[in-house]
C-alpha cells in the first residue's frame, strides 16, 4: 500500500524509531532487559505510549508515576543494551521508498528523540547512510521533545522551509502531537506498515 504525499509539501521530516526504521520491538526488550534488573516490569502498552520521548524523560516520569528512585544511570545502562541489538534493525520499507523516490528532488531532515550517536548508526544499517544532507535535529538538539514542536521546528528552520509546507512522517502519538503543534501536514505510517 503507498502512503500518500500531500501535494502542498514542500518538505519532508521523517522520525526514525518506528517510522524508518524498525526499532520500536528492540528499544522495548532493552527497557526490560535494565528495568526488570532494578525490579520494574515496564509493560509493552505502557511503553508504546511514550514512542517518540527520549529514554531520560521516559526514565523521570517512570519515577514519578510510580514513586519509584531508578538511578539516571539506568539511561546508559538502557542505551548500552539497545547497542547490542542494533545488528537486528531493519528499514521500514514503505517510508524508505518515500526518502529513495524523493532524495535530491525535495529538502529532507530526521527529527528523532533518538540520541546522534544512535540515529547515525541506525540511518547506515537501513542504507540511508548520506542521503539526508541537512543535519538530523535529536534528543540533543531542543530542550523539549515530544509531543512540543521544537524538533520539528528546528527541522523546518535547517530547511529554510515554513513549517506548514512540512510533512511529517510519524508512528507515535507524541510526533504526531508535535507535527500538528507545529502547523506541519502529517502522515501517521502505522496504517502502511
Amino acid at each position: 500500500m503507498c502512503i500518500p504525499i500531500d501535494p502542498k509539501a514542500k518538505a519532508f521530516i521523517f522520525d526514525i524509531d518506528g517510522t524508518l526504521a524498525d526499532t520500536m520491538e528492540l528499544h522495548y526488550l532493552a527497557f526490560q532487559e535494565v528495568l526488570l534488573r532494578a525490579g520494574f516490569d515496564f509493560k509493552k502498552d505502557e511503553y508504546l505510549t511514550f514512542a517518540g520521548v527520549p529514554t531520560f524523560k521516559i526514565i523521570e516520569t517512570i519515577n514519578k508515576r510510580y514513586k519509584l528512585n531508578l538511578n539516571i544511570s539506568i539511561v546508559d545502562e538502557k542505551e548500552k543494551a539497545f547497542e547490542k541489538r542494533l545488528q537486528l534493525v531493519k528499514p521500514i520499507e514503505p517510508v524508505v521508498t518515500i526518502v529513495n523516490k524523493y532524495k535530491g528532488i525535495i529538502p529532507m531532515c530526521l527529527g528523532t528523540s533518538s540520541i546522534r550517536y544512535h540515529a547515525d548508526i541506525i540511518i547506515k544499517k537501513i542504507g540511508l547512510d548520506g542521503v539526508f544532507k541537512i543535519p538530523a535535529v535529536t534528543a540533543e538538539d531542543v530542550k523539549n521533545h515530544k509531543p512540543y514542536p521544537d524538533t520539528f521546528l528546528e527541522c523546518a528552520r535547517r530547511m529554510s522551509v515554513d513549517p506548514k509546507e512540512c510533512i511529517v512522517f510519524e508512528d507515535g502519538d507524541n510526533g504526531i502531537e508535535a507535527a500538528k503543534r507545529a502547523g506541519m501536514l502529517v502522515v501517521d505510517v502505522r496504517p502502511y506498515v
